[in-house]
């Protein structure tokens, strides 16, 4: 069960809108943030230069180390459209020996799975290697992928939005992963 329950209807309606998703719902206790951090989230989408296969592979590896079961019950259309399949996302479980993820995706996985889970283990060489696939600009597009996905994630986890899930996203000790668990939504 969430931590923080939905906002009741008359106050997330204005905010997210009457069909809104669980965590949507949530969010709007905080309406006067939920809202802009709303249009964030689709400002971040919109505007990035990135492939969005590649943002999708990043989104749901991240979700594996915060362990939101939110964001791995959800497969975004866009990423989708681009190429991302299950085959592929099961290819997250050990993306440096995948045969299915290019190079300059296995770069990337290395620096969200470090972004994730050692950040002060991030180096020059880290940098190196990203920028032997990707500008400038596509580096800094990635960090602030990453850094939502992990700040938001993490938040996603601590909050246990699961309610709308199946039962095996509610398993407090389980350890999930988006390659083992079907996707409950496309976005």
């Amino acid at each position: 069960m969430s931590r923080i329950p939905p906002a009741p209807a008359a106050q997330f309606t204005p905010v997210v809108g009457a069909e809104a998703p669980l965590r949507q719902q949530v969010y709007a206790q905080a309406p006067a943030i939920a809202g802009p951090y709303l249009t964030f989230m689709a400002a971040l989408r919109d505007n990035s230069v990135l492939p969005r296969r590649l943002v999708e592979l990043v989104r749901l590896r991240i979700s594996f180390h915060n362990q939101c079961r939110s964001c791995m019950a959800i497969r975004y259309a866009d990423g989708l459209d681009d190429g991302v399949t299950e085959d592929l996302v099961c290819s997250l479980e050990k993306p440096d020996e995948a045969a299915d993820l290019t190079e300059a995706e296995k770069a990337a996985l290395a620096y969200a799975d470090l972004a994730a889970t050692d950040h002060l283990a991030i180096t020059d060489a880290t940098f190196t290697r990203l920028a032997e696939h990707f500008t400038p600009q596509e580096q800094m597009d990635l960090c602030f992928q990453v850094a939502t996905f992990v700040g938001y994630g993490r938040m996603g986890s601590a909050l246990a939005m699961t309610d709308d899930l199946p039962d095996e996203y509610a398993a407090p000790d389980a350890v999930l992963a988006p390659w083992r668990q079907a996707p409950q939504s496309v976005v």
